[in-house]
């Protein structure tokens, strides 16, 4: 079998002017970049405001394991096997980051015969959007530290600012930093840090901005710190959120790309969804129900992060209505869950399968919650058998989700189809789309409803000094926004070890964020960090590029 990347390389790609075609996108509506990538401009969007919305389908997972579970193969498979059913699909994905591509996961493009190409230049800067916004959170950044070496008219209290610099780089060298040494003329010394550039608000900005003036006014609202007298400092003070929207006037485009049976995909935007809240831009979303029947798109991780930061965050924002959902499993990876290492996932072993099953029938009551059809997808691996395969259909069925078995790594779309004619019967479906929390609640309500419905939290733990900083938001009027979790991904307390279904557990909450531009909180719990570090063998070991510009080591 080759790699990804080979697969990728092998691909007959078509001109992305042709693909865009297909959508009914002229030439003049693209900015190309290079041949099989281009931008589509703002004036698309105007041309197709008044058109009506086609369906949309989140894809979303269990909770990630080192066996794979292969949600972003399965959404770019899907896309591919509805195309091949005479639908007009448009697929929505996030951007990979530079960090995770050369820490663990190599690359964020889907696998086998379910990629979007080209997968190189995708997992590798692509357009610069990520670039643009790293330039644009560190432009701030450094006016705010001038602005205190100036003269501080602001009465910017240097211990109170809350607007870290970034990278788009897994470094945990840089997580706490003092800036400002060397002397008077470098500054003024004081307490930093950096974070991934994935979880800068800057980068919800760009995901969540209708426009660029919707930006501007985003960006006006970031608060970046407080003043001595406990008043906080925002952008529209330091009077440069002109300047920081400039850097976004190509950013804030949509990519167009397409997978390797040429179905369009618009890959912009890339928050992570254990720090961030894990989806693509409003503007890509929107634009992909104005051009196609259906638009298949993803939220990160599991369906305790990614989809229910989707469904409460972006949705909400958005006012879209999903369609259906489609959550992604593996037997492999359930396995996992059910305790059983990861050597010995090979052998059947349906007890096993039958306690980590808990935790896909989890996510499956939480999307009920939300009042939404359920489609599982199982990612089907060759050691999966027939006994393992029935009673995780028997078990899903019970709960009224339809199941479908997927190969479409190996096979591509013709390995999706009847996923996705089970994803059609599931938007057909009525459905009655509920938040699963109200914006008017208290702070500490919302947060205590995530952690209880879709946790399955016994209780949640408020340090102090998150006592203390809840008290001054709600002063500050920060109270009626949503609420993005930060938690661990890999399980659904915030204890990383805590597999399957964990019950009788706490969430503690040690640090809540304001995100004013954004227009959410951000609850940070147990001990997720927002800048990871790089793993013992960082993936970056095995990669390379050879004198021909063939690259290798890429999947």
């Amino acid at each position: 079998m080759k790699s990804d990347v080979e697969i990728a390389q092998a691909a007959v790609k078509q001109p992305i002017t042709t693909v865009a075609a297909e959508l009914g996108i002229t030439e003049d509506e693209l900015e190309l970049y290079g041949k099989y990538k281009a931008k589509i401009s703002l004036q698309t969007w105007e041309n197709l405001s008044k058109k009506s919305d086609g369906k949309l389908v989140l894809v979303t997972a269990i909770n990630p394991t080192p066996a794979g579970e292969g949600k972003t193969t399965t959404t770019v498979g899907l896309g591919d096997a509805l195309r091949r059913l005479g639908k007009k699909v448009v697929i929505a994905l996030r951007e990979p980051s530079l960090g995770p591509c050369f820490g663990l996961k190599g690359g964020a493009a889907g696998g086998g015969y379910a990629q979007v190409v080209p997968m190189e230049d995708i997992n590798l800067h692509f357009t610069g959007d990520i670039h643009a916004i790293t330039t644009a959170h560190n432009l701030l950044a450094a006016i705010i530290d001038n602005h205190i070496h100036q003269g501080n008219e602001l009465n910017i209290d240097p211990r109170r600012i809350t607007w870290r610099r970034v990278m788009d780089l897994n470094e945990r060298a840089l997580r706490q930093i003092i800036t400002g040494l060397g002397g008077k003329a470098n500054g003024v010394p004081r307490e930093a840090g950096f974070d991934i550039t994935v979880a800068s608000e800057m980068m919800a900005i760009l995901c969540l901005a209708k426009d660029l003036d919707d930006m501007k006014q985003r960006i006006n609202r970031i608060i970046v710190g407080y003043t001595y007298d406990n008043q906080p400092v925002t952008v529209a003070e330091l009077k440069v959120a002109g300047a920081l929207t400039l850097l976004f006037k190509d950013a804030i485009k949509p990519n167009l790309v397409q997978t390797l049976e040429n179905t369009p995909a618009l890959v912009h935007g890339g928050p992570f969804a254990n720090i961030a809240h894990g989806c693509n831009s409003i503007m890509a979303t929107k634009m992909g129900l104005k051009l196609g029947d259906i638009v298949v798109t993803e939220a990160g991780f599991g369906a305790d992060l990614g989809a229910e930061k989707f469904l409460d965050i972006k949705c909400r924002f958005a006012g879209f209505k999903p369609d259906a959902v489609v959550i992604v499993a593996t037997v492999r990876a359930l396995k996992m869950h059910g305790g059983i290492a990861k050597s010995a996932l090979t052998t059947e072993n349906l007890t096993a399968l039958k306690q980590g099953m808990d935790n896909l029938i989890k996510h499956i009551e939480n999307i009920a919650k939300f009042h939404l059809p359920v489609v599982v997808a199982v990612n089907a691996f060759p050691t999966d058998t027939k006994a393992e395969l029935d009673l995780l259909a028997n078990e899903c069925q019970k709960l009224g989700a339809d199941v479908s078995v997927s190969n479409v790594w190996a096979d591509g779309g013709a390995g999706g189809i009847d996923l996705a004619h089970k994803v059609l019967e599931a938007c057909n479906k009525p459905n009655d789309f509920q938040f699963i929390y109200d914006v008017t609640q208290s702070i500490k309500a919302k947060i205590t409803t995530i952690a209880q419905e879709i946790y399955g939290a016994r209780d949640v733990q408020f340090t102090p000094q998150v006592e203390k900083t809840i008290a001054e938001l709600m002063k500050l009027g920060f109270d009626q926004t949503p609420i993005c979790m930060a938690k661990t991904q890999y399980s659904l307390s915030d204890d990383k070890d805590k597999l399957g279904r964990p019950t009788d557990f706490t969430i503690t909450v040690r640090e809540v964020r304001v995100a004013a531009g954004a227009g959410f909180l951000v609850a940070l719990t147990g001990n997720i960090m927002t800048m990871p570090g790089l793993p013992k063998h960082p993936a970056a070991e095995g990669m390379d590029i050879l004198n021909d510009g063939t690259i290798v080591g890429l999947f």
